[in-house]
């Protein structure tokens, strides 16, 4: 299924995520350099929320540019199946050698804005990612390592910490937003 279909697919869960998928949708219809940093505007992302089997803890980074305990994920540079960018994503931002899908569904959408900043010594303007984000499954007990040129720590943070570790007032709406989706999703999907 093509990036337009699993994206109108999607069932949203809050007038957020409608609102979102509708824009993306848009978005796509109108541009067709989405997949790619070209669009400096706007561009599709991948984020991954990993969590343990018991679902009492979630694996994140702590941002070397946000400054912040995040989730794993990055941009799609031209791959239409987000599914793998989040993969990839947590594979390289945490060491983890196995990690599962919980299903291969979008878990939620974000149009996520980014301030300017510093990366590798270019300036980046303030832009917009079109994030979906997909729901992880991996093992504690595996060994994690940091990714030093994007984050300082690796960890499984206990999920009523979440929140409050993140220092980003914009991502703390979305984390809880994840924690509450987690609580209700039907885990015989």
């Amino acid at each position: 299924m093509r990036l337009p279909e699993k994206i109108r697919a999607f069932s949203p869960s809050n007038a957020q995520e409608a609102a979102d998928q509708e824009l993306m949708l848009q978005h796509l219809a109108r541009y067709d350099d989405l997949l790619t940093r070209e669009n400096p505007v706007m561009h599709f992302t991948a984020s991954a929320w990993v969590v343990a089997p018991d679902r009492e803890q979630v694996l994140m980074v702590y941002h070397n540019i946000y400054r912040s305990w995040s989730w794993t994920g990055g941009h799609a540079d031209g791959e239409e199946d987000l599914l793998s960018v989040a993969l990839r994503e947590v594979r390289e931002e945490t060491g983890l050698l196995d990690v599962r899908p919980l299903f291969s569904d979008i878990f939620s959408l974000e149009i996520l804005g980014v301030n300017a900043h510093v990366k590798r010594g270019h300036h980046v303007s303030t832009h917009l990612h079109l994030n979906a984000t997909f729901l992880l499954e991996a093992d504690p007990a595996q060994p994690l390592r940091v990714k030093p040129d994007e984050n300082s720590a690796v960890a499984w943070i206990p999920a009523a910490e979440v929140i409050e570790r993140s220092s980003e007032p914009d991502m703390q709406v979305v984390y809880r937003k994840l924690m509450e989706k987690l609580r209700a999703f039907p885990f015989d999907h």
